[in-house]
């Protein structure tokens, strides 16, 4: 028996099913919402952020778990992200380093041939003629000559060099740069010597031979470096690699720019022909006194020879102060330094500036007790001129040839 009504219920006889209703639009009464809390597993509430009208992943990203809801501003599956990522300091670090290196390298090349530009590559050692063979050793011939070159009046006064034309050589040493140990001979420059043939510098004209004997820096007045090159050479029997001569101007010019060169010295000396006036003791000397100190001859008993350990002594303290970092590693001192001396340094045609180089720390070592500095052994005079002692001479040279240890003293 069926209690339904006809038309209502299942398997009614006629029943049809009925149509859709044509619904009222309900306008409901806005009630501010409340957000919804919840507690998780642990008890602690939380907002799920249903009744925000925040869902999962929208862009406003109030929703439970972080930005964007789940998984992050872009929904479900990326990982959140927490401001700008940390730096890579491992590779900031390495690039630069990279700049620094490249920086370094780009002035140490610029400074290499702009120093190497101003040396002045005027003496031909290509003209010398029937030369000793080459040794162990690098040898250097270093001149300091009495040129006047780009002095004015003044500078001329007040460094007491006076106002003679032309120049000649003030001084003279070989340096020889030897695994053994380095050496620095002083050449008196009124030593005995024979003018050998040569050919003339200028004229290329062969010149005999005459058995003429003089004093060697009248050597160098009558033909310049050439013939000085080929005279020291002739009669020492050593070959001499390269040339290095420094004027007045340049030498007090560089003492200038390195801020002086300390010295001690040991004994108060004046000489009013090169305005030397020192007292004894440590002392920071100038570009002036410097000159002074190394030019000072008729203060000394000895004369000649005591004025040539001054030069010694000076050029060594010099060396050492200049081939240092402080100065190599510092622009403010090494560009005025270098500026300073390479414009009067008058140097061989096959010198590099890398030679030079090799020529001051060797200069410097003997400072350093690392070698020997002495003057050529001398066994008397002739007509006022020092006669250099032969045997010596000899035994000197064949140690410097052969790298061996020198034992010859010198005067």
């Amino acid at each position: 028996m069926n209690d339904w009504p006809d038309g209502y219920g299942r398997g009614g006889r006629g029943s049809e099913p009925e149509g859709a209703r044509v619904m009222r639009h309900v306008q409901r009464r806005a009630v501010p919402q409340q957000p919804s809390q919840g507690y998780d597993e642990y008890g602690t509430p939380y907002d799920s952020g249903y009744n925000t009208g925040q869902v999962y992943g929208s862009p406003s990203g109030g929703g439970h778990g972080g930005q964007g809801g789940h998984g992050g501003p872009g929904g479900y599956g990326e990982p959140p992200t927490y401001g700008r990522p940390a730096p890579d300091w491992r590779r900031r670090l390495k690039v630069g380093s990279i700049v620094v290196v490249v920086a370094v390298l780009g002035v140490s090349i610029g400074t290499y041939f702009w120093a190497d530009s101003k040396m002045r590559r005027e003496v031909d050692l290509a003209k010398v003629i029937d030369r000793p063979e080459e040794g162990d050793c690098t040898t250097y011939l270093i001149v300091g000559s009495d040129s006047r070159e780009g002095m004015t009046a003044e500078e001329k006064k007040k460094l007491h060099t006076g106002s003679a034309d032309g120049k000649r050589t003030d001084s003279m040493m070989i340096l020889a740069a030897c695994g053994s140990g380095n050496t620095m001979i002083s050449l008196p420059r009124d030593s005995d010597v024979e003018i050998p043939s040569f050919v003339g510098s200028e004229s290329g004209k062969t010149f005999p031979a005459e058995g003429r004997r003089v004093k060697l820096n009248a050597a160098y007045a009558e033909d310049g470096p050439e013939l000085l090159v080929r005279t020291v050479e002739h009669n020492t029997g050593l070959r001499i690699d390269h040339y290095a001569e420094i004027g007045f101007a340049g030498f007090a010019g560089i003492v200038d720019s390195l801020g002086g060169v300390e010295m001690d010295i040991p004994k108060a000396f004046k000489d009013k022909k090169s305005g030397a006036d020192f007292q004894a003791g440590k002392q920071t000397l100038n570009g002036e006194q410097a000159l002074a100190f190394v030019r000072t001859r008729y203060a000394f008993a000895g004369s000649d020879l005591d004025r040539t350990k001054n030069q010694q002594k000076f050029l060594a303290a010099l060396a050492n102060q200049a081939a240092t970092p402080g100065t190599i590693l510092n622009p403010f001192k090494l560009y005025p330094t270098l500026g300073s001396g390479l414009d009067t340094l008058i140097v061989d045609k096959d010198m590099s500036l890398f030679d030079l180089g090799e020529m001051f720390f060797a200069m410097k070592g003997i400072s350093g007790g690392d070698g020997t500095s002495m003057n050529m052994p001398i066994s008397g005079s002739r007509g006022g001129n020092l006669v250099w002692d032969k045997e010596k001479v000899r035994q000197l040279v064949n140690q410097i040839q052969n790298d061996e240890k020198v034992t010859v003293t010198g005067n």
